[in-house]
């Protein structure tokens, strides 16, 4: 077989993937989650207090990030403890932090 119809395929499967972790990015709410969860793992009470985001909408928001497999959750008594589990997503938050989060060129520390 053709390396070339190889590298093809391989690259079609890798846009698609990409694609759809970007499509699971596009929501506001989403992103903070994972944004927060880039920095530490946290408790749903913690996720909904820090972002303001009501109980049904963060469940929602949450379940699509499972979904996903883009975190994995544990319990621990009555909580439960979200953290980021996709190594691409945790990349693509690094550099989105770095291009919109910290400091920007030009300005003072």
């Amino acid at each position: 077989m053709d390396t070339s119809t190889l590298d093809l395929d391989k690259m079609k499967a890798s846009a698609s993937n990409a694609c759809r972790l970007m499509k699971v990015l596009s929501n506001p709410d989403r992103l903070m989650l994972l944004c927060q969860l880039s920095q530490s793992e946290k408790r749903v009470g913690e996720l909904e207090e820090m972002l303001g985001i009501v109980q049904p909408t963060l469940s929602q928001q949450l379940t699509v990030l499972r979904d996903e497999a883009l975190v994995v959750t544990r319990r621990e008594g009555k909580n439960i403890y979200y953290q980021i589990a996709s190594p691409q997503a945790m990349a693509v938050m690094e550099v989105l932090f770095q291009q919109f989060c910290g400091p920007q060129e030009g300005s003072t520390p």
